[in-house]
């Protein structure tokens, strides 16, 4: 790149970048980074029931679906060009236990609902969540023993019989949000030996302990009954131990990573696009979604340009995909 000198007047009027910017034709034409609905996957809930859409109070415009109103949601979205969703499951409470056992039911409500989107949807992707506290009567993401710590390998082993069944449903992606040391290698072992070779796994690599999960947790009545996560979900001041962590779920068989959340760890996300070839994933969580919508409904923002800004620096941090509960919104948008 030439040296300016800034002594020099003719220089002055040599560099002009404004050049570039005149026109909206000339800053689509040198635009560096572009936001695309292919590089959207949009979480969504499902919760038993039939005509049940209900409207998550903290993450507003974002709601629970019963499983035949969620099925006509998905055509919708993949019409918009949406490919992929995320799919979380709102489990009663009754079916809930300290182990987890409801969530490798071959007939419970994920894997009813995977069933019925491969039918109804044959070429959207499905990626399902594997982790436990959907499924636990404690909200934490693996067993616990009598002094309240979270088991680490008995928890994959449940993990790993959750992943099969959500591959035997029909699952594209299992996408294990956990944390759990060593649970990548042991669910893609598990897969290959039951004939799931192609079922690929996005691995929630570097899941940090993070505030911003708070309106997910409402979502899903899933917020821990005792202690915080931070012993499993990393500390939110590390970055070279995201890299360790990342290095660790490639070296297992992930297919791709997953940096979460996004918006305060854009640093991170561009350390991972950096140190990796496989495509990185960034979820723009509830709590970023949520702040977005409460100041938009103030009327203190512009939402749909903070939502598009917000995205593309994702994006220009390195991010391939993102997930976003803006999936819909933006894919209108970019309509």
């Amino acid at each position: 790149m030439p040296s300016i000198n800034s002594s020099d007047p003719t220089d002055v009027l040599r560099y002009r970048p404004r050049r570039l910017r005149r026109t909206e034709s000339l800053r689509r034409m040198v635009r560096e980074t572009t936001l695309s609905v292919n590089d959207l996957i949009y979480p969504m809930f499902v919760t038993e029931g039939e005509g049940q859409k209900v409207e998550i109070a903290s993450m507003p415009d974002c709601y629970r679906y019963s499983l035949d109103l969620l099925l006509k949601e998905i055509k919708e979205v993949y019409d918009l060009g949406i490919n992929a969703i995320a799919l979380f499951p709102v489990v009663p409470e009754e079916l809930k236990d300290d182990t987890g056992t409801e969530s490798f039911n071959p007939n419970g409500l994920v894997q009813r609902t995977v069933k019925a989107i491969r039918e109804a949807v044959p070429e959207i992707i499905v990626m399902t969540d594997v982790a436990l506290d959907p499924f636990t009567n404690h909200g934490h993401d693996g067993l616990i023993d009598d002094q309240g710590n979270i088991l680490n390998d008995p928890t994959v082993e449940v993990l790993v019989k959750m992943a099969v069944s959500q591959a035997a449903a029909g699952a594209s992606f299992v996408a294990p949000s956990d944390m759990m040391d060593g649970r990548v290698g042991a669910i893609r072992r598990a897969l290959d030996a039951e004939g799931y070779i192609d079922v690929g796994i996005l691995a929630y690599s570097a899941k940090y302990a993070s505030a911003y999960y708070g309106p997910f947790r409402d979502a899903l009545d899933s917020a821990p009954k005792f202690g915080d996560k931070k012993t499993y979900q990393m500390d939110a001041a590390n970055a070279r131990e995201a890299l360790k962590e990342i290095e660790l779920d490639i070296a297992e068989g992930a297919d791709m990573v997953m940096v979460k959340p996004a918006l305060a760890y854009l640093d991170i996300i561009h350390q991972v696009r950096n140190a990796t070839n496989l495509p990185v994933a960034a979820y723009n969580v509830s709590g970023e979604y949520s702040m977005i919508k409460a100041a938009a409904r103030m009327g203190w923002i512009d939402e749909k340009k903070i939502i598009l800004e917000t995205l593309t620096s994702m994006k220009r941090a390195g991010a391939d995909l993102i997930l976003t509960y803006f999936a819909k919104e933006v894919a209108l948008m970019l309509a």
